[in-house]
């Protein structure tokens, strides 16, 4: 994903968006519910929301979804911004340049996945280091959430700054395969793509991002359909807290779930790799109030660069108001 400074509705270019799956979940209810368009991200992150999405908890709430799935969250957010998906996944930095770009609100975290989110580099040169990556070329999906902590935090904290190594353009998806045919020395990837290169013995991993950043995970929405339809919102923010419980009592099931998605694209990772992947993710759905201090902080790096024009207004923001409706 990448995020540019001047993004705005009319600069958000259609073809973001992947193939669309339109899928009829359920009976309408008695008062019928709006179709919501869902953006997620196919990594690891967007999976608790694939999992929601064929977990028929949106069909026991009314809800009815049209599917926008993209290869990574601020792909999402840019089809946000530009209006063509109602709802969608990713990290607390592209949900604040979200915010400033298109006025969009956080319903809910969903997660966080500091730990998905490792630095990799070829197996073969033995390293083990971040300060052993001067010199080399590094794959980053630069403007992600992921790629910022990696350049803002990770990078300066080692003693290396812009310019010690060459930063190669990325998608998430073509990674491990750059790694292969040796074309990069190492990548900042998510998972499963991480697992799949080191179950492969293309990769080992260097450090993972859990100790200087958690990175949430929020589920947001324009605020143009939570004004149009705040029935619909509600029912799904339901079915969300409904859903949760199956991450803690039954996650061989969601395994199941994802793992038969990622055989579908073609990838060949063990059920097994999947699951120990997919348990590196801290599904817990909660209010978004609950990120207000993190947002800030990030919030105050992002103004730094000049990626955002200003700080949020955190009452407009984050809607937290919703999350408690669903739960009363």
């Amino acid at each position: 994903m990448t995020i540019r400074t001047g993004l705005t509705r009319r600069h958000c270019l259609a073809g973001t968006a992947a193939a669309v799956l339109t899928v009829s979940l359920g009976a309408r209810p008695a008062r019928a519910l709006d179709v919501l368009r869902q953006g997620y991200q196919t990594n690891i992150w967007g999976m608790p929301t694939y999992y929601l999405l064929r977990s028929g908890a949106l069909e026991r709430h009314g809800v009815k979804i049209e599917e926008f799935a993209v290869a990574s969250g601020n792909l999402t957010m840019q089809q946000m911004v530009a209006r063509q998906v109602d709802l969608g996944t990713y990290a607390g930095q592209s949900f604040i340049i979200g915010v400033d770009k298109g006025d969009l609100v956080g319903l809910m975290r969903i997660e966080e996945v500091g730990r998905t989110v490792r630095i990799m580099a070829r197996k073969e040169l033995g390293l083990t280091k971040v300060e052993e990556l001067k010199g080399l070329k590094i794959a980053s999906q630069t403007g992600s959430s992921m790629a910022n902590v990696f350049n803002d935090t990770v990078v300066p904290s080692h003693g290396l700054k812009k310019g010690d190594f060459q930063e190669v353009r990325m998608d998430v998806n073509n990674m491990v395969a750059a790694l292969a045919a040796k074309t990069v020395d190492a990548m900042v990837n998510v998972e499963p793509y991480n697992s799949i290169a080191e179950a492969d013995g293309i990769a080992t991993p260097i450090m993972d991002f859990w100790s200087v950043d958690r990175m949430p995970v929020l589920m947001a929405a324009t605020p143009d359909f939570v004004a149009k339809s705040p029935d619909t919102v509600v029912a799904y923010l339901k079915a969300w807290r409904e859903v949760a419980r199956d991450f803690r009592q039954s996650p061989g099931k969601v395994a199941d779930v994802i793992h038969a998605f990622y055989a579908a694209k073609g990838y060949t990772v063990p059920r097994d790799t999947l699951a120990k992947a997919l348990a590196l993710v801290e599904v817990n759905p909660s209010s978004p109030g609950d990120l207000e201090p993190y947002l800030k902080e990030q919030a105050d790096i992002l103004l730094r660069q000049r990626l955002i024009s200003a700080v949020p207004d955190w009452k407009k923001a984050l809607r937290p108001d919703l999350w408690n409706k669903a739960g009363a």
